[in-house]
């Protein structure tokens, strides 16, 4: 493994980028966490930061799950969810984003007792904050938690339709073992009727024909994760040559014990064979590091260069829901930072 030297770190960090894969409850920091329990009142189970910080040792997708969930419970008021939204955007504006795709969980909350309302305007006025005060676009996009119901999706789906604007697409996520996306498939289709576009977690914990299912069934135009296509070269043909995206997510995947370390991780391989790949943080409060730490992280282990590293950059804005016009700035904008000399600090 190369260790990136000094300028290449500040280079990843600050080359433009946008994030595709962001779990807003994933960014909830043990410090926020305790903010908001002692300010709701809600108990929780460990002693300190320090204590929840050692939690964070992952078997598996569900052991990672349980902890996720039970964070979640300090998340009660539209306050909070601005909070929550407000610390990501800050974070991500500097580690050089400029456009965030967010997903959210409302199936989470609402479980709870917290209205709807509650969670989307919370987390709407932060995005609208953040295009105001760090110049950082978004979109928000609507997941459902595949462990539960489709029946309860569809209840998700109709509590989101008053606030369609707001959101541009919905996704898939929770635990991918033993759910299918056929699973939810009348749910997608309503998505679509609804002026929705589709996501979809698939190939992380589960098999190809996940994706598969996920591009046939569900009409899924950017596949979450997508690491095991290449357990099935038909699919990794179909991939390139319609230019599917995926959202990669390299430090989530090794804490996910997906790959055992990151110079194991196939992100350089499926870039060289031409596949639309990005590389994204997915929950980095939980599995070490936000999307820039992610691209340095990548940048050593698998000694990519920085045409790499730009060309992962493209690729974020070109798999992105902007508008064309919008893309084309930021590809600029991708061109003139990678033209520029090597920076020798990091600001």
């Amino acid at each position: 493994m190369t260790q990136p030297r000094r300028d290449d770190v500040a280079f990843a960090t600050r080359l433009p980028k946008a994030e595709l894969h962001l779990h807003i409850e994933g960014t909830l920091e043990p410090e926020l966490m305790f903010e908001l329990a002692r300010r709701n009142g809600v108990r929780l189970p460990y002693a300190s930061v320090d204590d929840v910080r050692r939690a964070y040792v992952f078997s598996d997708l569900q052991s990672f799950l349980d902890i996720y969930y039970a964070g979640c419970a300090v998340l009660v008021t539209e306050q909070d969810f601005y909070d929550l939204t407000w610390a990501y955007l800050t974070r991500a504006a500097a580690q050089g984003v400029r456009h965030a795709e967010i997903f959210f969980d409302p199936q989470t909350h609402t479980d709870r007792d917290v209205p709807f309302e509650t969670v989307i305007t919370g987390i709407h006025r932060a995005l609208e904050a953040g295009r105001d005060r760090l110049r950082l676009t978004s979109g928000l996009i609507l997941c459902f938690l595949r462990h539960l119901t489709e029946a309860a999706a569809l209840s998700t789906l109709a509590e989101a339709l008053p606030y369609r604007d707001w959101i541009v697409a919905v996704g898939l996520d929770s635990s991918e073992s033993g759910h299918p996306p056929a699973k939810f498939k009348t749910a997608y289709e309503r998505a679509r009727e609804a002026g929705f576009r589709a996501v979809a977690h698939a190939g992380e914990e589960g098999p190809p024909a996940y994706i598969w299912e996920a591009l046939d069934l569900l009409q899924a135009r950017r596949i979450d994760h997508g690491v095991r296509c290449v357990e099935d070269e038909r699919l990794v043909g179909r991939l390139v040559e319609e230019q599917i995206p995926l959202t990669v997510c390299p430090l989530s995947n090794v804490r996910l014990r997906v790959f055992p370390d990151l110079r194991a991780h196939n992100l350089r391989r499926l870039l060289e064979r031409g596949l639309l790949v990005t590389v994204n943080s997915d929950d980095p409060a939980y599995f070490g590091g936000y999307v820039g730490d992610n691209f340095r992280a990548v940048a050593g282990a698998l000694d990519l260069s920085r045409d790499q590293l730009v060309a992962l950059a493209r690729n974020s804005f070109v798999a992105s829901f902007l508008p064309d016009e919008q893309k084309r700035t930021h590809l600029d904008e991708v061109a003139r930072f990678a033209a520029q000399p090597s920076l020798k600090t990091i600001s």
